[in-house]
């Protein structure tokens, strides 16, 4: 059982493994931020009308979080990981817990943006005013006027405020700011014993220790950078043998003549070997030597191999 749950926690670890994520979630946080300040002052119009109010506010504050939410998934590579792992092994290798977690660390990933848009918003405080300000309660304002109700508070939040009722403006605005702003630290909050909350379990959890773990975390970030840069020239290799092999001859440059006299690529690489590399990894030991990858793992499958075949 304990195994089980070490096992499972592994994916935890992705969100906060890494010194990268957490600069690129900075990153993430202060674009939102500056997309949130240019939305503000150049965008964001209260209706100031009874209905359209409340739909306009909640609208400013939803509608932009749930777009940047639905970006942040589809950008996550693990979103693809485990569509893949999901289309070709029907999630064989993921346990409920493991699917849980992983799922747990593209929504937090994701959640970043949408997080930042939906606190500035109640820290500013114009959208929470727009859409509450028709239901404030006019008893609760010492020496309001009788006769006005949702339609003049509605109208609030905008300049055109009748003059009999103006002087109340900012007693009401300042308390809907009020309210708008503690939801918002509240948020901040909760959100930092989350956090607090998660990195303890995943360091409760974890079977590696510190250095294992920084040196897993390094180990993915150089072999995602060389495959990429390897499958750029492989790819680029490839063409140029097949463009010679159309036209008789292909046009290099002189790193790229190099790159041919010096690389040898004569066919693609089969589709059972790139489905063998993609898709979701669990941590795993080989008689007690980590595997932290899939293309490790098959590295070690087929080194294994070989001296079988040559063992016979």
């Amino acid at each position: 059982m304990a195994s089980l749950i070490a096992e499972n926690f592994k994916f935890v670890s992705l969100f906060f493994k890494s010194k990268d994520v957490m600069i690129f979630n900075g990153l993430i946080a202060l674009g939102t931020v500056a997309s949130q300040e240019v939305y503000s002052v150049f965008a964001f119009s209260c209706p100031c009308s009874p209905e359209r109010n409340y739909l306009y506010g909640l609208t400013a504050i939803g509608v932009p979080a749930l777009a940047v939410f639905l970006i942040g998934v589809m950008l996550n590579r693990n979103t693809w990981k485990l569509v893949f792992e999901c289309r070709t092994r029907g999630c064989r290798s993921l346990s409920s817990t493991a699917g849980f977690a992983l799922l747990g660390s593209i929504v937090g990933r994701a959640m970043v943006a949408p997080f930042t848009w939906t606190v500035i918003s109640l820290l500013r405080g114009e959208p929470y005013v727009c859409a509450l300000s028709e239901f404030v309660d006019s008893t609760s304002l010492d020496s309001f006027p009788g006769g006005h109700g949702a339609g003049t508070l509605a109208r609030f939040p905008c300049k055109d405020v009748p003059a009999e009722v103006e002087s109340f403006k900012e007693e009401i605005v300042r308390r809907l700011k009020y309210e708008s702003q503690l939801l918002g630290w509240l948020l901040v909050g909760l959100a930092a014993i989350t956090i607090f909350l998660l990195m303890c379990l995943k360091r409760c959890c974890s079977p590696l220790g510190n250095h294992q773990e920084a040196y897993w975390s390094q180990y993915r970030s150089s072999e995602n950078d060389l495959f990429q840069r390897t499958a750029e020239v492989h790819a680029k290799l490839l063409a140029a043998t097949n463009v010679k092999q159309f036209f008789g001859f292909v046009a290099l440059d002189k790193e790229e003549r190099e790159q041919v006299k010096e690389f040898a690529v004569e066919d693609a690489t089969p589709s059972l070997q790139w489905n063998k590399i993609t898709g979701v990894y669990l941590y795993r030991e080989n008689k007690g030597v980590p595997l932290y990858s899939r293309l490790h793992k098959w590295a070690k499958d087929m080194i294994d191999a070989s001296l079988d075949t040559n063992g016979k």
